[in-house]
């Protein structure tokens, strides 16, 4: 039976079922419908049931491509889309998605973000990925440890030499002033000193008869953003007096818990 349109006063029912939540007798709601289901909404190229409901792109020519206005920082809306929801949405069970995440405001969880299919925890590490600052074309990335500065360090172990060769960008990469060294001799006592830093090398002296074997821990601060400003008055990161900016903060700007 085919008809032009079909109106319901009351409530719709499609299939089987005892839908408890729409009511009963005088406590009915008015305008409720109920279907079994699987159903498709727009395209029917599903080659087989997917779930319950089934939602794809419009394709009723009769009707006006769907539109969201709006753009985010990155560019507009992936329009058209195929379901959009007023207000907030509850999801009761897992969320999958084959592409990407687009969120307009904060991502806040009360577990761990966990990226690279269980490769990486958020909060388990603090890193920075910048374009390189000696090298064009390619990309520095290092894991920071926590320190009332914005340091960066640089640390192995010297055998028979007296020159501690540092990474080739530091001289673009860091307050050669800043640059502190920490020594350990190994084996005996060398009475090692750093004789003058140049550059990217550090030289070092020993009045020992013994050649120079230590342990060496280079620190010094980064000098492509402003200093740290470690201690402030306030009540949330967001009362930092520096460029906040230049920070990501964990439980702030990203990973936030409830």
């Amino acid at each position: 039976m085919k008809v032009p349109d079909i109106f319901v006063g009351k409530r719709l029912f499609v299939g089987c079922g005892n839908p408890e939540a729409l009511g009963r007798g005088p406590a009915e709601i008015r305008g409720s419908g109920y279907l079994q289901g699987p159903t498709i909404t727009g395209t029917a190229a599903f080659p087989n049931v997917w779930a319950s409901s089934m939602i794809g792109p419009l394709v009723n020519p009769e009707s006006p491509p769907p539109l969201i206005p709006g753009a985010f920082c990155y560019g507009p809306p992936a329009n058209p889309f195929s379901i959009a929801v007023v207000g907030s949405a509850a999801f009761m069970g897992m969320v999958n998605t084959n592409a990407d995440v687009i969120v307009g405001r904060h991502l806040a969880t009360q577990g761990e973000v966990i990226s690279n299919c269980g490769g990486h925890v958020l909060s388990l590490k603090k890193n920075f990925d910048i374009p390189h600052p000696s090298r064009k074309g390619w990309r520095l990335r290092h894991t920071c440890p926590e320190a009332p500065t914005n340091d960066v360090y640089f640390r192995g172990k010297l055998k028979n030499k007296d020159v501690i060769e540092l990474p080739t960008y530091w001289k673009d990469f860091v307050h050669r002033d800043s640059i502190t060294v920490s020594l350990t001799p190994i084996g005996a006592h060398q009475d090692i000193i750093v004789k003058r830093i140049d550059k990217n090398k550090i030289y070092l002296d020993s009045r020992s008869v013994i050649p120079i074997h230590c342990f060496y821990h280079v620190f010094a601060e980064r000098k492509d953003g402003d200093s740290l400003i470690p201690e402030y008055p306030g009540e949330t990161p967001a009362d930092y007096p520096g460029d906040n900016n230049q920070y990501s903060i964990v439980g702030f700007h990203y990973d936030i818990k409830s």
